[in-house]
């Protein structure tokens, strides 16, 4: 496969003639990622697939918050934007996922932790917001509408998702800021002196604590881990209230795949078992909510 020729032309009247032919890059549900280079440039063309809109996805703050952190240093750089061929252009870097076991330790975790914070607070505002509750809702309308039933815990999900943003509602903390929203291992890669934050295509005016608690269950992290992510993040020890929010912002990442694979189900033509995907995240955040900690976090997140 390679990217539409409308595409390769586009990037030509940008960066120069095609100097070496795209390769196809492996990973990725949503989108086809290439890279090729042109004249000079040596880079990856991200392609979006189709009705990827419906999945919440913003190409414009993709753009924005792409751009927003190169400019911070944790992201490679934008060359091209194409928002008529739906395709970003960035610059490659010579970078693979950094494994769990790494990821948890200095000094990939607190380079990471520093780098969302620079994100959190210096990225500008992007023109959409990451709002779970009200993803959820719109996931599982969506599905209904495309004829897809959702399980009963489903539903469940998307009623705790409210119970944890009106827990955390308020507090200054929770404000919305900048967010990444995608915080797999595949989206954090390291070229053994640091480390780079790719696929912003879920970037949005968020909770930070999401990102936080995203990259935290994406990436197995234990307790102490949380604990040591909270630290390097706030450049201070972590308090209860904070590793209660985070503790319930894992269940909130949860939510929110669940529901993301329960409208695959509906949209997607991709060979992919997003049933199953869903169930995984359900029966996780079912584990989560019958720790017997839960309301506990939910009381001690909401605490000044």
């Amino acid at each position: 496969m390679a990217p539409p020729r409308a595409v390769i032309d586009a990037v030509q009247d940008r960066l120069g003639p095609l100097a070496a032919p795209p390769v196809a890059l492996g990973g990725g549900i949503t989108n086809h990622n290439f890279r090729a280079t042109f004249g000079d440039h040596d880079v990856v063309i991200r392609v979006a697939g189709a009705e990827t809109e419906l999945l919440g996805i913003d190409r414009a703050a993709e753009h924005v918050a792409t751009e927003a952190a190169a400019k911070l240093d944790v992201a490679p750089a934008v060359l091209a934007f194409l928002p008529q061929h739906t395709c970003l252009v960035t610059q490659f870097v010579a970078g693979t996922p950094v494994p769990d076991a790494q990821l948890r330790d200095p000094p990939v975790l607190p380079a990471v932790a520093k780098a969302l914070r620079a994100f959190h607070e210096h990225a500008p505002a992007l023109p959409t917001s990451f709002d779970v509750p009200q993803i959820a809702r719109d996931y599982l309308a969506l599905a209904r509408e495309r004829g897809v039933t959702p399980m009963p815990a489903a539903w469940d999900a998307a009623r705790l998702a409210e119970t944890i943003a009106t827990a955390v509602r308020g507090h200054p903390e929770h404000a919305v800021v900048p967010c990444h929203d995608d915080l797999l291992n595949a989206n954090i890669l390291g070229d053994g002196t640091r480390v780079w934050l790719v696929d912003w295509e879920y970037a949005g005016m968020g909770d930070r604590y999401f990102d936080l608690g995203n990259l935290s269950i994406n990436n197995g992290f234990t307790e102490a881990d949380d604990r040591a992510l909270l630290s390097a993040y706030w450049d201070e020890p972590a308090t209860d209230r904070r590793f209660a929010a985070l503790r319930l912002m894992r269940a909130m990442s949860d939510v929110r795949e669940a529901l993301w694979g329960t409208v695959q189900q509906a949209i997607s033509e991709l060979d992919f078992d997003f049933a199953a995907y869903s169930e995984k995240h359900l029966g996780r955040l079912a584990a989560t909510t019958a720790d017997p900690r839960f309301e506990g976090w939910l009381r001690d997140a909401a605490t000044s």
